[in-house]
């Protein structure tokens, strides 16, 4: 405060109105209560601790939209001075330095009767919770200090080492009250989007505020077409915070909310401001013909057991996109409560995907849940469509998708399916002869990258682990097939399965395996009786490492 010249005296000829401070070359910013009777080409500006910066003339270039009333929000003015003058501007604290406000003393500079040169007042912060969402209530640090009576209004809310935190706005109206409100910075920037890029993200190192702002302007000049809700998850990273309901209106709104609710907002910034950059430029060089697995765009449901008892799981969602998992929420919960998360989950992680990806919606499973009925799911409490229907929805298995060993396996399989004209179904029949031990011999030897049972995995539990440790990329199989060998007059639903599977899915490339069966899986709703089609209760396993990142955070992670 020792050098503070950038403190400001309000006036109306020879009037004291109240206080304000100097926030650029010729811009002061002050309450609208303090200039609301001001007429025009009356307004005045002063600073006391610089002789000869005395009756700058001054207009009311921005007005919060105060309505005049006690409580009514938007109290600031901007005010826009003759000429610019040579004086340094406040400086103002990082958002993050509201939390700990109530610890420290805050210092105004105003202007009470009789002290045309100022007066000091010192207070602190009740709370840091916000009256009506708009002030934070200050107290006087000693009974015995100076009230901030009229001619304060208006003046800054600083730490004593000069940086600003708010405005001191209210005063209280009873005699020997020491107490007083002041609107904080973020209230004042809601006012006044023109404040947002005074205010740095950090204390020390490189501050992306007024570059980000910068290309804000440039953006909005040009017109530029994109995403303010994709361009928040970017910059916000993996465990930032949601978007508020509903999205963003616009790309200044976006960039104001990283700025004011994420915790420390410079790391996002640069992000933000990095991300807009690219697309200001233009589009980037196309890549080379990615493999066909590529064109698919996951969005991940992991369910395990939570280790908190029989009826308690773990769900975590999470989209990916461009090389990332964008965790979506996690949650601990009871298995009857487990669909509806994953469906309202669903549907917040497609907010993350670019407009044109292909979905596909991939649950990984613990080994003996592979079975869930998880493409039967409706979307939605109000659309009872079956996710499988709706959306290619394929199964992984748990300890699968988690082996290093086991992912560079399948990664050297894709590498061979990706060259050739199609896959082979190779046939497990529930009935079969051949011993665990011969069928991953029989796999391996033709690099199998398609097998399919007759029987779920409850079934035949040994051959099935052998498809998912040899590890074949895709596995097919009733969901509700054949309970075990039939009778030798009895036919076989499961051979039946397989009968009418092969011809619709031999010679197709695996990337598009995901695409037939949900084709498949339509037919068999819209089909006159739907519970007698073939395909009803076809699950398929599909499984391209190239199509999965790494997660970022174990699915154990603590869940309150």
């Amino acid at each position: 405060m020792r050098s503070a010249s950038w403190h400001a005296r309000i006036e109306c000829g020879d009037m004291v109105l109240g206080a304000g401070f100097l926030v650029g070359p010729s811009t002061v910013l002050t309450c609208a209560h303090v200039v609301q009777d001001s007429g025009p080409g009356t307004l005045t500006v002063s600073f006391p601790n610089r002789p000869g910066f005395t009756g700058l003339p001054a207009t009311v270039a921005v007005h919060g939209g105060w309505a005049g009333g006690a409580t009514d929000p938007g109290d600031l003015a901007v005010l826009e001075l003759a000429r610019k003058v040579p004086l340094s501007p406040a400086r103002f604290a990082p958002p993050d330095t509201e939390a700990d406000l109530t610890e420290r003393v805050l210092e105004a500079y105003g202007f009470p009767d009789g002290y045309a040169e100022g007066q000091l007042a010192r207070y602190r912060a009740v709370s840091t919770t916000r009256i009506a969402g708009q002030w934070v209530q200050l107290e006087a640090v000693t009974a015995h200090g100076q009230p901030l009576t009229e001619g304060f209004s208006g003046a800054a809310a600083a730490l004593p080492d000069g940086r600003v935190v708010g405005m001191v706005a209210q005063r209280a109206g009873e005699t020997g009250v020491l107490v007083a409100r002041m609107l904080p910075t973020e209230t004042l920037a809601r006012h006044w989007p023109g404040l947002g890029e005074l205010v740095p993200a950090c204390d020390a190192g490189e501050d992306p505020t007024r570059r980000l702002y910068e290309l804000v302007r440039r953006a909005e000049a040009a017109g530029l077409e994109c995403s303010p809700d994709q361009l928040f998850v970017d910059a916000v990273g993996d465990f930032g915070p949601e978007p508020p309901p509903g999205g963003f209106p616009s790309l200044r709104a976006a960039v104001t909310y990283v700025q004011w609710e994420v915790v420390p907002s410079a790391p996002a910034l640069s992000r933000f401001a990095d991300r807009l950059a690219d697309l200001l430029a233009g589009p980037a060089p196309q890549p080379s013909p990615a493999a066909p697995a590529g064109s698919w765009t996951p969005i991940v449901i992991e369910i395990d057991r939570s280790g908190a008892g029989t009826d308690q799981v773990t769900v975590s969602v999470s989209a990916c996109r461009e090389g990332r998992r964008r965790p979506v929420g996690t949650a601990r919960l009871a298995r009857s409560d487990v669909r509806e998360y994953v469906q309202q989950g669903i549907d917040r992680a497609f907010t993350r995907l670019a407009p044109d990806a292909e979905e596909l919606l991939t649950f990984v499973l613990p080994r003996d849940w592979l079975n869930l009925p998880v493409a039967r799911w409706a979307c939605g409490a109000e659309d009872p469509t079956p996710l499988g229907c709706a959306h290619p929805v394929v199964v992984n298995d748990r300890y699968r998708h988690h082996s290093g060993r086991l992912r560079h396996k399948l990664g050297k399989k894709w590498q061979r399916l990706a060259g050739g004209s199609g896959t082979v179904l190779h046939r497990v029949d529930c009935g079969t002869p051949e011993q665990p031990p011969g069928l991953r011999r029989r796999l391996s030897e033709n690099g199998a990258g398609l097998a399919g049972f007759a029987a779920p995995p409850g079934t035949l539990p040994e051959h099935f682990a052998v498809g998912l440790n040899t590890p074949v990329p895709v596995l097919v199989w009733p969901r509700s097939g054949c309970p075990g060998p039939a009778e030798p007059h009895d036919p076989c639903t499961g051979s039946a399965f397989l009968d009418a599977l092969a011809p619709a899915v031999e010679g197709v490339p695996a990337a598009e395996l995901p695409r037939v069966i949900t084709a498949l899986r339509e037919e068999a709703e819209a089909a006159p009786e739907p519970e007698r089609h073939w395909a009803r209760d076809v699950q398929l396993l599909w499984d391209d490492p190239r199509c999965f990142p790494e997660t970022t955070a174990s699915l154990h992670s603590p869940v309150a």
